[in-house]
């Protein structure tokens, strides 16, 4: 039955495209669940699997060996589709009935895996929803303090001058990230010394007349 490997396969993907994530509806039954995704607690095997009944196959997966070492490299996301194809391809051997017996345990291994680390991540979204819930009276009393820590002697540096140096040096932080990010000057494409002090100098005088411009149109009235 040609079905299996690809049946299987499908299956393990559909329960990684259920896994939480950013979808629709919100379900007012489960008021810690923080997604805007519907909230499944359990993927139900009619929903992920065409083959025969797994009825009675129960926990028997993890009595054999192969099927142990098997599951975990077919449940991680990092395995590649075509990877976990041959996998399945390679253990699917024997007879009709020895193909069919090893691909429903297979698959009953799989499915258990995929649905517990599914059901864990949806319990820790919601154990942090939950306390993020609860606001720590020290915290509203933070927010009305700017805290700076330094290992500068108290005396000779007062509070507003080291508040004036911080908020420079973040200003000089967000100089460098525009450069970065617009002109892409931490990527140089040049191989010289020269080339690079004057592809350097060409875009740090681009820099100084842009902000100059930006300044000037900042500071004109509407």
């Amino acid at each position: 039955m040609r079905w299996r490997v690809p049946v299987i396969v499908a299956a393990a993907a559909v329960l990684r495209l259920l896994a939480p994530g950013a979808v629709v509806a919100a379900d007012p039954r489960y008021p810690d669940w923080p997604c805007n995704q519907l909230k499944v607690p359990e993927i139900s095997v009619a929903a992920v699997w065409a083959g025969p009944s797994i009825d009675g196959v129960g926990g028997t997966w993890e009595n054999d060996p192969k099927i142990g070492e098997l599951v975990p490299r077919l449940a991680a996301r990092r395995t590649p589709m075509d990877e976990a194809e041959k996998l399945i391809a390679d253990f699917l051997t024997g007879g009709a009935a020895e193909k069919e017996d090893k691909a429903k345990r297979l698959f009953a291994g799989v499915f258990e895996t995929l649905n517990r680390q599914r059901s864990e991540v949806m319990t820790g979204v919601e154990r942090i929803t939950r306390k993020q819930k609860v606001l720590d009276p020290r915290s509203l009393i933070a927010a009305e303090f700017i805290i700076l820590g330094t290992s500068l002697p108290a005396e000779g540096y007062p509070a507003e001058e080291l508040l004036a140096v911080y908020r420079l040096r973040w200003q000089i932080e967000l100089a460098f990230k525009r450069m970065k990010s617009l002109l892409h000057i931490d990527r140089l494409p040049t191989r010289t010394d020269a080339g690079s002090l004057s592809w350097l100098y060409a875009h740090l005088i681009l820099v100084l007349l842009t902000e100059d411009i930006c300044q000037d149109f900042l500071e004109s009235s509407p």
